[in-house]
């Protein structure tokens, strides 16, 4: 078990219908195989693909080939089923993953992953909390899209992702965009199944439409706050033209990373009636950029518009929401990039780009979970024993 699992010791035991283990929610995935000729089961090829990318492999090949290095009892605790009484349990072979990664339903996919993870995430979460705050946390989801560079269809399009991801690192949902549309399209079937009761969510400007600011707090029972750029001109100039300098400064925060030193200033103001559904709080926030081997200074002011009222949230609440959502280019997307090579990936035919993002998010997360911040130093550990990352999903 993780290490932050291992505090679930001592609590009660939860039925197997509260928190399903990872096999059991795979076993649930339609198979898109014909059933003769099957060999191993999709969930068995799905646990081994998961295992093996959260011990570093970035490939179908490193797949497969970290597969067939498996020892039998570990094949077993995957699923493996007896075929050949010389070798009771075998490994799939890089055809048969492929196939099922170039098949596999990715809805269903990532559904499955999401509920896994946010089910494990809760429990860790209530594993240390010894003594809960008496007024619960808005969970903070963070809702932005990102293209695999690499993966190239036929028609010259690239397969583009849209995800949702929580302030704790966490992707609760993933779609893909389909060819002709964009992100506005796929905003709400990505948030329709998710429990976003008192959330706040964060989008950027594309995403900032009437619909979806409706959808969130009439239907979902969430807030938002929505960025806002020349793409909606007449609620841009608005913000813009409130007498901010009259406003006074309600945080200020500053960070050093990356070669980088920021710093960020908040305001906000309420205004009555402004002409976005739901909408009670302009936003300007200052972002203040000095490279530190340069010395370059770059100044940018980002408005936009929120549903939580004053009473509601402080100026530092918002502060980290909006921070929270631009940490999503390190804490998904840098990651991704960096660390699994996603946008070197040749993946591309079918659905299988999008379910290796799919195994990507399904490795982070458990590191998240057990609270390490360097993805790169958790996928070396896994990489050293074949057991730690069936350990680690719970297979063990």
């Amino acid at each position: 078990m993780p290490v932050g699992l291992g505090q679930l010791a001592g609590s009660d035991p939860a039925r197997s219908d509260e928190l399903p283990d990872l096999l059991d929610r795979l076993r649930r995935l339609p198979d898109p195989r014909r059933l003769r000729g099957r060999r191993h089961s999709l969930s068995y090829v799905l646990a081994l693909a998961a295992c093996s990318v959260l011990a570093g492999a970035k490939s179908l090949t490193a797949i497969a080939e970290w597969a067939a290095d498996v020892p039998e009892q570990l094949l077993l605790r995957c699923g493996a089923a007896l075929h050949d009484p010389d070798r009771p349990y075998r490994a799939p072979c890089e055809a048969t993953v492929r196939r099922v990664l170039q098949r596999i339903d990715g809805d269903a996919l990532d559904a499955a992953i999401g509920g896994w993870l946010t089910a494990r995430a809760d429990a860790s979460r209530a594993a240390q909390e010894e003594h809960p705050p008496p007024c619960p946390v808005r969970a903070a989801v963070a809702v932005d899209g990102k293209s695999l560079r690499g993966a190239i269809r036929a028609d010259g399009r690239r397969v583009h992702l849209i995800s949702a991801l929580r302030g704790d690192g966490i992707v609760l949902a993933q779609r893909e965009v389909e060819a002709k549309s964009n992100e506005i399209t796929a905003f709400r079937p990505l948030l329709e199944q998710l429990d976003l009761t008192d959330a706040v969510v964060t989008f950027d400007a594309l995403l900032t439409q009437t619909d979806h600011a409706k959808f969130l707090v009439e239907e979902k029972g969430a807030h938002y706050i929505a960025v806002l750029k020349a793409n909606h001109p007449t609620l841009h100039t608005l913000v813009k033209d409130l007498p901010w300098k009259d406003v006074p400064l309600m945080t200020r925060t500053r960070t050093a990373a990356h070669g980088r030193d920021e710093i960020r200033r908040l305001k906000a103001v309420t205004v009555p009636r402004l002409p976005f559904p739901h909408a009670g709080q302009a936003l300007q926030i200052v972002r203040r950029r000095r490279t530190v081997r340069s010395g370059k200074v770059s100044l940018e002011r980002v408005y936009a518009v929120t549903s939580l009222t004053a009473h509601q949230a402080t100026a530092a609440d918002l502060a980290e929401r909006v921070r929270g959502h631009w940490a999503i280019e390190n804490r998904e997307h840098h990651v991704r990039d960096v660390t699994f090579g996603e946008d070197a990936s040749r993946v591309r035919t079918g659905t299988a780009p999008r379910a290796m993002a799919s195994l990507r998010n399904l490795a982070i997360g458990p590191l998240r979970i057990a609270g390490r911040d360097n993805i790169a130093e958790g996928l070396r550990h896994h990489g050293r024993d074949m057991a730690r990352p069936l350990a680690t999903f719970g297979l063990m």
